[in-house]
């Protein structure tokens, strides 16, 4: 399990470099926002060349429908990303398309099939709010939903997407609850969006705690700093674990039960899917 998804511009060979160090779970090589358009064709190849010997590195593309993001595929498969990160798609036939030119890419360089996961940023585009639910089933590939704030604001003239004390506005929060609920639906893992102020710690661990406590299982970092605050947030605690452990025993100790008490508490079904996750996660996480 991912726990943390470190944003690195692919025209940087210093950064990139410097970002395999500082322990994030999964690097996103990105040749989308953070390159200058003139810099995309030097930044396919310091890219393509970075994804050799270096494992769980991800690509953020060009939106499926540009001509860069057949580009930037052609440049990098023969690297053999583990995924691709697809921005702005409209509706999961955006992920769809993607997956099309992934068989093809990964039948000419000899890559295993179905082995290129992807990754949408299912809310950039306001017409993809009212299509989620086609993420259900759309593809195997489908590694997760993660969503943005920013393309968001910027398509329905929004001058910002925060209040005075730094929470979203609702337009965005329900565009975050969309998305983690319909990752929980098609089965994925839900990524928190950026927390953009990367000097201001405490924010971020309140923020990624939160975003833990209501059912993201990692969250997406704009700056190498916030990978170790990211990481510890979505851990759970040894309390967390052994209360787990313990549910999990009482329903193995009794399975014909549907509901057992426990510390004054009735458990039922749905604890034990809870923990057995939280248990999942923790052992996936271990290095």
């Amino acid at each position: 399990m991912n726990r943390s998804f470190l944003f690195v511009p692919a025209d940087s060979e210093r950064k990139m470099q410097k970002a395999a160090g500082v322990g994030a779970d999964a690097l996103i090589l990105d040749l989308e926002d953070s390159v200058a358009v003139d810099a995309r064709p030097d930044a396919r190849v310091l890219a393509r060349e970075y994804l050799e010997g270096n494992e769980n590195v991800w690509v953020r593309i060009n939106p499926i429908d540009t001509d860069d993001a057949q580009a930037d595929l052609d440049s990098v498969m023969p690297s053999a990303p583990a995924g691709i990160v697809l921005p702005k798609p409209k509706s999961a036939a955006a992920a769809n398309e993607l997956d099309d030119r992934l068989s093809s890419l990964e039948e000419k360089y000899g890559i295993d099939p179905g082995s290129t996961r992807i990754l949408p940023l299912c809310t950039e585009h306001p017409e993809a709010l009212f299509t989620l639910h086609g993420y259900i089933g759309a593809t195997r590939r489908l590694a997760g939903l993660s969503w943005g704030a920013e393309d968001l604001s910027a398509a329905v003239g929004a001058t910002t997407n925060r209040d005075k004390d730094g929470n979203w506005l609702p337009t965005f929060e329900m565009a975050r609850s969309f998305c983690l609920l319909a990752a929980a639906a098609a089965e994925v893992a839900a990524i928190d969006t950026v927390f953009a102020d990367f000097k201001d710690n405490e924010g971020l661990r309140r923020y990624a705690s939160n975003a833990r406590r209501d059912g993201f299982s990692g969250m997406l970092a704009i700056h190498p700093a916030q990978v170790e605050v990211i990481n510890t947030a979505f851990e759970p605690t040894v309390e967390e674990l052994q209360h787990a452990a313990r549910i999990v025993e009482l329903f193995e100790a009794n399975p014909g039960a549907g509901t057992i008490g426990m510390d004054g508490k009735m458990i039922d079904r749905p604890h034990l899917v809870q923990a057995r996750r939280l248990l999942n996660s923790a052992r996936n996480n271990k290095p």
